[in-house]
């Protein structure tokens, strides 16, 4: 005679619609009164028996089942939805689109409780010919974090992401720095521009473009204090950027810089213009105390600085337009002060670096590669 299955123990029937055995085990009521079920399915008893041990198992150590159908995708768009709440507004666009762009076709279908790391290695391997290590480390990331709040969230038991190594993507398109003749070119070419003291600031002080677009008038002092002691030359504070919360890229990026004479005719000019552009514009005008605005006062984005100052660049014999961007700006002032003999101690400290060593390896093409004080003293004293 068949024993009788003790209450609770649950069963195991098939299911036509799905053509699978589906094992079932009653948990108990929760306390809305609903009873608990818990089921594993299998194209054999064996295995939808063994899939219902393993769903209680992770029931028993405090585990949520997520659902059969939680995807990579579903995953990804939890995360860019309600785990970026502290991301500026650009920060996410970017996200989301390489998500969409990279993530979300070559994974996005993959059940989360199956990828696997040698889903994520084909992946990530396969995108390196296209892509740059920067790129591959940054779509690495992305889905790290997603899957991260996914296991965080009881969707999955572990992250396979983290198990990943970053392959070596496509050499970069390497900076570059404009020449003093150049340098010197473009100065003259933007003298009629809407840009033109953005252009002579940025080149002249190596502020980055997102603490100019920040930059406020209450932030800018064109006299200075010749009286004091020791004497304050006019400056500029550079305070703030348009990262999220206004703050500065680094603790050290907060930082004020004296402007050099050509910063400060440039700035008085561009004071003088601005404000013919808020009496021409009216009621339109948007008044933020912005430095660098559009010609209604609203503050510039990255993309109407790179137009204007590729129209300048249009101007100057022997400079691709489409070789540039005004981020090289900053590169060129790093390269005309190492020029000159300036330490690189001092340079680090103007750019806002935390330390000589970041100097180095995001310019080490604009430092003056050869060390020449110690050839130069001894020609002094061997001379003849």
């Amino acid at each position: 005679m068949t024993k009788r299955r003790s209450r609770g123990d649950g069963g195991l029937h098939w299911d036509d619609k799905r053509q699978r055995w589906i094992a079932t085990a009653s948990l108990g009521y929760d306390p809305s009164g609903k009873r608990i079920v818990k089921r594993g399915s299998g194209k054999t008893k064996t295995e939808a028996k063994n899939k219902l041990k393993e769903v209680l198992r992770d029931y028993e150590d405090g585990l949520a089942i997520a659902p059969t159908g939680y995807t990579v995708e579903k995953a990804v768009a939890d995360w860019l939805a309600y785990g970026l709440t502290e991301v500026d507004a650009a920060t996410v666009a970017n996200y989301t689109n390489l998500c969409q762009k990279h993530v979300i076709p070559a994974l996005g279908a993959r059940k989360l409780r199956d990828l696997s790391a040698d889903d994520v290695d084909r992946w990530l391997t396969s995108k390196a010919p296209a892509l740059s290590t920067r790129t591959l480390r940054l779509l690495h990331s992305l889905l790290n974090r997603a899957v991260r709040r996914a296991m965080a969230r009881d969707k999955v038991k572990r992250n396979v992401v983290e198990l990943c190594s970053i392959p070596k993507g496509r050499e970069g398109r390497p900076s570059k720095a404009l020449t003093l003749v150049q340098a010197e070119a473009v100065l003259n070419a933007a003298a009629d521009s809407r840009l033109h003291a953005y252009i002579v600031v940025a080149l002249l002080t190596g502020a980055r473009t997102e603490e100019l677009r920040a930059l406020t008038w209450n932030h800018v002092d064109l006299d200075g204090s010749p009286d004091a002691v020791p004497v304050i030359p006019p400056y500029i504070a550079v305070w703030r950027s348009v990262r999220a919360g206004g703050e500065t890229k680094t603790r050290k990026s907060r930082r004020t810089l004296a402007l050099p004479g050509r910063c400060v005719a440039a700035l008085v000019e561009h004071r003088e213009r601005q404000a013919h552009q808020r009496a021409a514009a009216g009621a339109r005008w948007k008044e933020h105390s912005l430095v660098f605005t559009s010609e209604v006062g609203t503050a510039l984005d990255a993309a109407n600085v790179r137009l204007h100052f590729r129209r300048v660049l249009g101007n100057v014999e022997g400079l691709d337009p489409k070789e540039w961007t005004p981020r090289e700006l900053r590169h060129s002032f790093v390269s005309l002060l190492s020029d000159s003999g300036v330490p690189l101690e001092e340079i680090s400290r103007l750019v806002g670096h935390s330390g000589t060593a970041v100097t180095e390896e995001v310019y080490r093409k604009q430092i003056r590669p050869v060390i020449q004080t110690g050839a130069v003293a001894m020609d002094r004293i061997f001379e003849g």
